[in-house]
């Protein structure tokens, strides 16, 4: 009787001790903000640089506010991105930056009404 009394303690102070443990979450990554946190647009859905407002520019993976506020300070003084690499020409997207971006973003003169076709 005394082993088992002794055995259900032991259970309990593992358990115990790994509860806590495994409520942990992982720290962030590195350079990991709380930005993270918000939603990002899916992977399979490129952003318009010429339609897109600045929450769907900040949810690009490196743009922040400031960068997209850049952006829609470009498109306003020079007009539309006349193709992708254009966004270059903006301060703080060099090439690193540019090729990081380049699967997500798209440009077209306006976003095509859902249900038309292009015929």
């Amino acid at each position: 009787m005394r082993a088992l009394f002794m055995l259900m303690a032991i259970v309990a102070v593992i358990s115990t001790a790994a509860i806590p443990a495994a409520a942990q979450q992982a720290p962030p990554a590195k350079g990991a903000t709380a930005k993270a946190a918000k939603p990002a647009a899916p992977a399979g859905a490129p952003v318009n640089i010429n339609t897109a407002g600045q929450a769907q520019l900040e949810s690009l993976p490196g743009v922040g506010a400031k960068a997209a506020e850049r952006i829609l300070e470009y498109r306003q003084k020079n007009g539309n991105f006349k193709k992708v690499e254009d966004l270059m020409n903006v301060k703080g997207f060099g090439e690193k930056t540019f090729l990081k971006l380049k699967p997500r973003l798209t440009v077209t003169e306006k976003a095509a009404p859902s249900g038309v076709s292009d015929r």
